[in-house]
């Protein structure tokens, strides 16, 4: 039986690479990870063990990988405790950034989307399952 330890990376594309990195780094507090040895992209934005590659929708530069169909996730989750899940309210607020609230019982989430339209989730968990 093979053994999982985390989900590492979720690959997104976008319409423009560098924008995108910025908004993750300003909105999420996400780190850059951009290695020179990758070439253009991706670009690697990292928070603890997790994070999201950006991979642009079209280059001139540099070939892209097969696109399979591509198809778009729903949304992507990051948990986060009580402390931060506040802040985080207060934070996109202030940046400008709409969002959504949704009582899971278990858990609470807030949504929101990304310059290219992708949904986001932020989740803490409220009750023990």
């Amino acid at each position: 039986m093979l053994t999982l330890q985390f989900l590492d990376h979720v690959a997104l594309r976008v319409r423009d690479i560098h924008r995108s990195a910025e908004w993750y780094e300003e909105i999420l507090g996400l780190q850059r990870l951009h290695p020179k040895e990758w070439g253009p992209f991706p670009i690697f934005m990292v928070a603890g063990q997790t994070g999201i590659a950006l991979f642009p929708t079209q280059s001139k530069n540099a070939p892209l990988p097969p696109p399979g169909d591509w198809v778009r996730g729903h949304h992507y989750a990051f948990r986060v405790d009580e402390e931060n899940f506040e802040r985080a309210k207060a934070h996109l607020s202030a940046q400008g950034v709409e969002w959504t609230f949704q009582d899971h019982y278990y858990f609470h989430s807030i949504y929101f989307n990304d310059p290219d339209g992708h949904q986001l989730e932020l989740t803490v968990q409220m009750r023990k399952l």
